[in-house]
């Protein structure tokens, strides 16, 4: 906390350091000065806009995200689809990238596991600039309709974890996606077997077991992870479009993930859809 102060008090003192430059204010021999003035407010301002984790300025993001929880899926994504991509953050390496595809501008920020680093990211990219959020991840399988390196859409997200409640102030509903970015995710979505429908979102990995499968199955529960319901909650709160499509990698109580080949291969399709949705709503 005295840390922040002190960096708050310095960006203050600068400012007004800046100010007083900037118009030849503080003495009329430093009125040759007013340029430098006029870049240390120019300056400071940038720093202001950018983030505390996210650090980043609004013409970093692209309006169209895409949210993979783990760095070097993000990098992969980068690397494979956008042209020109250029890397806007590293901290707590969170990356982020942002390019093109197709034409269209595009970013793709790590979130971190869970729905607390997810929320934070979410937060701050917003403020940064996007307007349109997929999350492109993987989940346990609950229903015996899905398979391995399968897709799932969601359509609404049944809320086990504990940061939407921290928004909500009760316990929350079962939060849904925007219904346009969801359906054009469901129209692109042709390369492999793909069940659109109920997930699950859990704070704790471990915690559903094989003995718990039935029982989620018996309620429509397609598949469980640890991000979208948070990732919904905040869409209808900030007023920005969500949705979510995942990749299969496992049953419940596996002992390890799909082939990883497959796992990547199916991925790799997984982004494809989701970038072919933002195309499509873009033109």
């Amino acid at each position: 906390m005295f840390l922040m102060r002190g960096c708050l008090a310095g960006f203050v003192w600068l400012f007004c350091l800046a100010i007083l430059f900037g118009y030849g204010v503080l003495a009329p021999k430093f009125a040759s000065y007013r340029g430098v003035g006029v870049v240390l407010v120019a300056s400071v301002v940038c720093c202001l806009m950018a983030q505390l984790h996210v650090r980043a300025v609004p013409s970093d993001i692209a309006p169209f995200v895409l949210l993979p929880g783990d760095p070097q899926r993000a990098e992969f994504i980068a690397e494979t689809f956008f042209d020109n991509p250029v890397c806007y953050n590293r901290y707590r390496y969170l990356l982020g990238f942002t390019g093109t595809y197709k034409g269209m501008p595009v970013s793709v920020q790590t979130t971190g596991m869970g729905c607390p680093s997810l929320a934070i990211v979410v937060e701050e990219i917003i403020r940064l600039g996007a307007k349109r959020l997929v999350r492109v991840g993987t989940a346990g399988i609950i229903s015996r309709a899905v398979k391995p390196t399968d897709h799932v859409i969601a359509t609404a997200a049944s809320c086990k974890e504990g940061t939407s409640k921290m928004y909500l102030g009760t316990e929350p509903p079962t939060p849904a996606p925007s219904f346009g970015l969801t359906q054009a995710l469901v129209n692109t979505a042709t390369q492999r077997p793909t069940h659109t429908g109920l997930i699950q979102t859990e704070d704790a990995f471990y915690a559903t077991t094989p003995e718990d499968v039935a029982g989620l199955a018996t309620r429509g529960v397609l598949a469980v992870e640890m991000e979208s319901s948070a990732l919904f909650t905040l869409g209808q709160l900030r007023h920005v479009d969500t949705a979510t499509i995942l990749v299969a990698s496992n049953y419940i109580g596996d002992p390890e993930f799909v082939d990883a080949d497959m796992l990547q291969a199916s991925v790799k399709d997984m982004v494809e859809v989701a970038l072919e949705a933002g195309l499509a709503l873009a033109s």
